[in-house]
């Protein structure tokens, strides 16, 4: 799979250079199984090649970082706060997600929200996830670019170096960075299970409680809640 990923890369930065590089790390940044290090690790060896200037392969890697975690915040602000505490009240319970949890999440995040963009920009996987909770908070654009672009250019920036120091040897990144995302990768499977053993055990406590926060939530269509958690918000306002 990733020598296949590989080959597609090396095709797409061979062709299209500098705009190659930029669309690949967009796609990226939206479908996250793409690994970054590869696409990055072939713009460094590319331009070792002397096919490109290295500085140019950062720039349009960081271009394509900022406009693909761009999508996945406009995704996800579209759907915004209140779509999602809906999604939650309908929903999590299945997970054991509630709207408590929903709560402790925000505020967690409001709290943290630069710091996280700025750190998770430098972690695989995390780099891209984070744009999530960024667009569904509604954290000020301005700043959410200003932090990705920050992020991704450090992150951009070692890895083109490496590519471009390694040169035919570029893979050799991936011996640094996989164990790094193997790591992330067992964090998020074990939160998933965590999940799934808390909703056994509290579901029934969880949907009595929102039962008695939200009447008749269980018999409530999607929108039905969403219009329900718009007019409480109106009324709060």
């Amino acid at each position: 799979m990733l020598d296949s990923l590989a080959d597609w890369a090396a095709d797409v930065v061979d062709a299209l250079g500098y705009v190659g590089v930029a669309v690949l790390v967009a796609v990226e940044n939206v479908f996250p199984p793409i690994p970054s290090e590869v696409v990055l690790g072939l713009a460094g060896y590319a331009a070792a090649r002397g096919d490109a200037w290295v500085v140019g392969m950062v720039v349009a890697a960081t271009i394509g970082s900022v406009v693909g975690a761009l999508i996945l915040y406009g995704l996800s602000a579209a759907i915004g706060p209140i779509r999602l505490r809906a999604i939650v009240i309908r929903y999590g319970s299945w997970i054991g997600f509630g709207e408590e949890d929903l709560d402790r999440a925000e505020q967690w995040f409001d709290r943290r929200s630069r710091t996280a963009v700025l750190v998770c920009r430098c972690i695989p996987l995390l780099r891209s996830i984070i744009s999530v909770p960024a667009g569904f908070r509604r954290m000020p654009l301005g700043v959410f670019t200003l932090l990705t672009l920050v992020g991704s250019l450090v992150w951009n920036t070692v890895l083109v170096a490496a590519g471009f120091a390694l040169g035919d040897r570029w893979e050799r990144i991936l011996d640094v960075t996989e164990p790094f995302q193997d790591v992330v990768v067992v964090g998020l499977a074990l939160a998933a299970v965590g999940l799934v053993v808390r909703s056994l055990v509290r579901s029934r406590r969880q949907r009595a409680a929102e039962e008695a926060a939200h009447p008749g939530y269980a018999e409530a269509t999607l929108e039905e809640l969403v219009e329900e958690l718009e007019d409480e918000a109106d009324r709060n306002s």
